[in-house]
């Protein structure tokens, strides 16, 4: 899918240079948080707002979202550019205050070598992690051949873990997200990816505790699980030894129905009842941002 041009300013944020020094030991201290059994709770937000209420609330790592963020500038998911990517990347690391990991896609490119400079390049961003998947974008043919995957999480590997700040590489795999719900081929994929130098193993779509626990007792690093609806609760994943959930698009999704439900009720109804939810939310933002 090709994504349309740029959003002004979104290339070039109005930001100070992140101190990559505070960045490295952010990411130190979020490879840490990684504990099979005591998972790590990792919301998704979508806007450097997002960011700073979700860090104010006590969670203590946070991940961007492609889908949400694609939705905060009126697009669905696959058509933000690389650069707007980066920029947004550096807008929810000097906001949120604790370490961030980022939804790269594919990281923009096909080749390996592609791959690396680009996970390079958000290595210099401000973030302690980021993630790669093995979706092509192409509905044809939506997955990388499993060698040409591999290659990729490798030279991802090599970039995340050789430059300035160490980043957290989570490595993705997609088949349960793009009609191909074969466990054992999922399971061999994360296997490769944990043995091309992956820290972190995600299987998005997975919603039965079997294959949930299939996938954890395969692999040796620690596993993401996206809370999706059919997943199991928190306190059971941490029974399956899950060490990180993460939600998705969803939170923004969440705020983009509460924004339609407002606008309904004063459209249809003339009533102003999301009045008193907009004063709960004026509270948490004012808490947050100050």
């Amino acid at each position: 899918m090709t994504a349309p041009d740029a959003v002004p300013g979104l290339e070039a944020p109005d930001l100070a240079a992140p101190d990559l020094d505070a960045a490295a030991a952010r990411a130190v201290v979020f490879r840490g948080l990684h504990r099979p059994g005591a998972p790590l709770l990792m919301p998704n937000p979508w806007d450097a707002g997002s960011a700073k209420v979700l860090a104010s609330l006590g969670f203590a790592a946070l991940a961007t979202t492609s889908s949400g963020f694609a939705a905060s500038l009126g697009r669905l998911d696959g058509n933000v550019t690389l650069e707007e990517a980066l920029a947004h990347a550096a807008v929810i690391a000097a906001a949120a205050g604790v370490p961030v990991s980022a939804d790269f896609e594919n990281a923009f490119a096909d080749e390996p070598a592609g791959v690396a400079d680009n996970i390079g390049r958000a290595a210099r961003t401000g973030l302690a992690g980021v993630s790669i998947e093995d979706f092509t974008g192409r509905a044809d043919d939506p997955i990388y051949a499993a060698g040409l995957a591999a290659e990729r999480v490798a030279a991802a590997a090599a970039a995340a873990h050789g430059g300035p700040v160490r980043l957290v590489l989570t490595a993705r795999a997609e088949n349960f997200l793009h009609g191909r719900p074969d466990l054992a081929d999922t399971i061999a994929r994360l296997q490769a990816y944990q043995a091309a130098g992956a820290d972190v193993l995600y299987a998005p779509g997975l919603t039965r505790a079997a294959d949930i626990g299939a996938v954890v007792s395969a692999l040796d690093r620690p596993v993401n699980v996206l809370a999706v609806p059919g997943c199991p609760p928190v306190a059971e994943l941490a029974e399956l030894g899950v060490a990180r959930v993460s939600v998705g698009g969803a939170f923004a999704w969440a705020a983009v129905d509460a924004l339609v439900t407002a606008g309904r009720e004063l459209l249809e109804s003339g009533t102003y009842g999301y009045a008193a939810r907009s004063a709960a939310g004026r509270q948490a933002g004012g808490a947050a941002f100050d």
